[in-house]
């Protein structure tokens, strides 16, 4: 930020106009991104995130369709990268590209592969355009970028990009795209996606540029910074309303369960959040310590973080009451984070971290759960994590990788029942339609269904999570990355617990076998099945309290069986209707 747009007051009129101008930038990428990529973990998953940075690498908008993991770590990717290039002694000049992923240096893990363009003006360095995306593979021990379960570092998750200028001062760098091209499976598909991105920054950039162009660097930049300043006072408003105190909350993922190492598995993730005026501390001492020969290690940058500031904005700045606020770096001012080294929240290099994701999203989900003590009507009960599967194979000598999201769910919310089969908290990506698998892959999607009977009971009910079936047509893969098969979603209020998520290899010989969370490449034959049971999300409230009109409902749509209505809700029913006399009983 230059010293003259740092002091300079700017009306809130023209502030405004140039929020929308910015945002209008960022979302432009976004599009433009998802209809130029190759792959569907882009174009219909939209797993990428776009933004423009101001000089300094602040955020100063992003894209409305990234996802909040994707995004959300872009000013740290460019921390890393400043740090790289000044300890190589090396600069930014106009017609570069950058190409970064280092988890240790920003980045959220390998696969989220950050491209960097740095914007001029009149020979002045005057911010960055930049897209990030996850891509199918990067040369990892097996195929896919997921499911890489059994990396013993960082070395084995894949190739490793720190700060490599892919085109230098406008001239394409042909060895690094001949190397890429020689070390990554689907290597169309992985380039063509990469080359989508930098078009998308090139551009933000051009678009940027003519912002400025129009209204002047001075005032572009000072409406940045009062844009800023307006995230981080709307957030403190809302920090300072909280009682003053320690409010603590400890979670669990599973690990590695069908690991004889005790250290694998059942690891503690512990959150205790200190309110004092308008600031927050988020302290994380007494997780678990770090898995050093497992990826589900989460970088404190990149993960971490966007867990802990995603979270805290949307719990106490619900767009519902507050309307769009601008999402930029101000937010993350009044919040620090405390995260020991050596811990699964920070770990030590070179400790692998692609199967971040899971662990990731139970940091928010106990985070919210500790703020569920002074919040209770924002929040929502325990959520249920998402699984994702690599599905990949061999024709022609080449390879087909496809990347499969299982859904997870919500708990329910004060006035409201929980999510039904979505991705959850920091994600925000969608899953794959079933139309797009089976005309690119040799994929057949045999069942796709909510759960039956699966609801957790509460006054408002839980999400449902979903059942998946995926049959192989010819020879093939698999491996997955996930969590939730023994620690069930937390019930809130009286609410009772969510469901655990499932994994079951049916073979084509007709014998099943059930699978743990986490499962790395394991051949599969032609006719077998993967079939996924999602969890349910915890339920939120006496369930007893719930109307019986909506537990009726929930039986006659088969969310809820007559059994769990009588037993858990109080509710009596006879030939399909409600027994009034008998739930009365039931409930006194």
């Amino acid at each position: 930020m230059t010293e003259q747009g740092a002091n300079r007051s700017i009306d809130p009129v023209t502030a405004q106009v140039l929020r929308g101008a910015l945002e209008n930038v960022a979302v432009e990428m976004g599009y433009k991104l998802a209809r130029m990529s190759y792959s569907s973990i882009i174009r219909e998953s939209e797993d990428f995130g776009c933004a423009l940075l101001d000089a300094d690498g602040q955020q100063l908008c992003e894209s409305t369709t990234s996802t909040p993991l994707q995004s959300g770590p872009i000013p740290g990717y460019m921390k890393g990268i400043k740090k790289i290039m000044a300890e190589r002694g090396e600069r930014f000049f106009p017609g570069d590209v950058v190409m970064h992923n280092s988890p240790y240096y920003g980045a959220s893990h390998q696969p989220d592969v950050g491209f960097f363009v740095p914007v001029f003006y009149r020979d002045e360095l005057i911010g960055f355009s930049c897209a990030t995306a996850h891509h199918l593979d990067l040369g990892a021990l097996t195929p896919g970028s997921c499911g890489i379960v059994d990396a013993v570092d960082a070395y084995a998750e894949g190739l490793q990009f720190k700060a490599i200028k892919v085109y230098e001062r406008g001239v394409r760098n042909e060895m690094v795209w001949r190397m890429l091209r020689d070390n990554v499976r689907a290597a169309d598909l992985v380039v063509g996606d990469m080359e989508a991105q930098i078009a998308a920054c090139r551009i933000g950039a051009e678009r940027y540029l003519e912002i400025v162009e129009k209204y002047g660097l001075e005032t572009v930049m000072a409406a940045s910074e009062d844009l800023m300043s307006y995230s981080e006072r709307m957030l403190r408003g809302e920090i300072a309303k909280l009682p003053d105190g320690t409010y603590t909350a400890t979670g669990y993922i599973d690990g590695f369960l069908d690991s004889p190492d005790p250290e694998k598995k059942d690891l503690k993730i512990c959150v205790s959040v200190t309110v004092e005026g308008s600031d927050i501390v988020v302290d994380l001492t007494g997780t678990s310590p770090q898995v050093s020969d497992r990826p589900i290690n989460m970088p404190l940058e990149g993960t971490v973080d966007i867990a802990v500031y995603f979270t805290l904005r949307s719990v106490l700045l619900d767009s519902e009451t507050f309307g769009p606020i601008p999402q930029n770096s101000g937010f993350m001012r009044p919040i620090k984070i405390i995260a020991p080294k050596g811990t699964l929240v920070n770990p030590a290099f070179p400790a692998p971290t692609i199967a971040r994701f899971c662990p990731g999203n139970m940091v928010a989900d106990t985070l919210m759960h500790a703020l569920s003590q002074v919040v209770p009507r924002q929040v929502s009960a325990g959520i249920g994590n998402l699984n994702v599967v690599a599905y990949s194979g061999l024709q022609r000598e080449q390879y087909w990788v496809y990347m499969d999201i299982m859904e997870g769910s919500y708990g329910g919310r004060f006035g409201k029942d929980g999510m039904d089969a979505v991705d959850t908290l920091y994600a925000n990506t969608r899953n794959n339609p079933i139309e797009d698998i089976e005309s690119h892959y040799p994929l057949r999607v045999t069942r796709y269904e909510l759960l039956d009977h699966s609801a957790a009971a509460g006054k408002f009910r839980g999400g449902i999570g979903s059942v998946r079936e995926m049959a192989f047509l010819e020879d093939g893969g698999f491996s997955v990355e996930g969590d939730g098969q023994k620690y069930n979603p937390w019930g809130f209020q009286g609410g009772l617990d969510g469901t655990p998520c499932g994994l079951l290899l049916l073979s084509a010989d007709g014998k099943t076998a059930a699978l743990p969370s986490k499962i790395p490449y394991h051949r599969a034959k032609k006719g077998d099945s993967l079939r996924l049971t999602g969890p349910g999300g915890g339920g939120y409230g006496n369930p007893r309290e719930r109307d019986p009109e909506a537990v009726l409902s929930d039986v006659l749509d088969g969310f809820v069986s007559a059994e769990s209505a009588a037993r858990d809700y109080g509710v009596a029913l006879a030939g399909g209707n409600i027994d009034w006399e008998a739930t009365a009983r039931f409930r006194s």
